[in-house]
């Protein structure tokens, strides 16, 4: 892991199971959405869901993942006290990104810059995967095979899905660029 990531807690090793689409998870994302915005009012910010819990029809661990831009996520200070306040718990600190979650570990809120490349990556990769079936489909047994693994830790799980991650976005990357999204298009 790199130096320049800091997890509250340490390392985690927990099981990673992945679950058959939940027509549920919109419903979970829009509460702790109202949840976010009542928290950070009067706070610059916009909240996505991202993450596999964001695409219809496709497997995931039944965790929701909500993206959170803000003006400058290393000032912490505009953002951190009210996220926790409201009953998430920080887990990572890492140059231009926090990640928050709830105590039951079923959402996890990943704060970053608003215009940065980190909220541009996760909104493409969402945003095509909501349209191409064929990498959804990849990415759903990529996925699948490697949660079949005792995994040291969650981290290495994660780290193990970045190949296939990186050939999607390649191809996110090149249907963006023929249809000019940007992530103010996101939907």
């Amino acid at each position: 892991m790199a130096n320049d990531i800091e997890l509250i807690g340490g390392e985690e090793k927990r099981p990673i199971v992945i679950v058959a689409y939940n027509p549920s998870w919109p419903n979970r994302f829009e509460a702790e959405r109202a949840k976010i915005d009542k928290a950070l009012m009067g706070t610059a910010h916009t909240v996505w869901h991202v993450g596999s819990t964001s695409v219809v029809g496709l497997s995931a661990k039944p965790v929701i993942d909500i993206q959170v831009a803000v003006p400058d996520p290393e000032c912490e200070k505009d953002y951190l006290p009210l996220l926790v306040q409201a009953g998430y718990v920080l887990r990572v600190r890492e140059p231009l990104h926090r990640m928050l979650r709830t105590p039951d570990l079923d959402v996890q809120i990943h704060v970053c810059a608003a215009g940065s490349d980190w909220e541009r990556r996760h909104l493409l990769f969402r945003d095509w995967l909501r349209i191409s079936e064929e990498d959804r489909l990849l990415y759903e047994r990529v996925k699948s095979s490697l949660a079949e693994v005792d995994w040291p830790t969650m981290n290495h799980y994660a780290d193990a899905k970045s190949s296939v991650i990186n050939e999607i976005t390649s191809r996110a990357e090149k249907w963006a660029s023929a249809t000019q999204w940007n992530a103010d298009q996101a939907t």
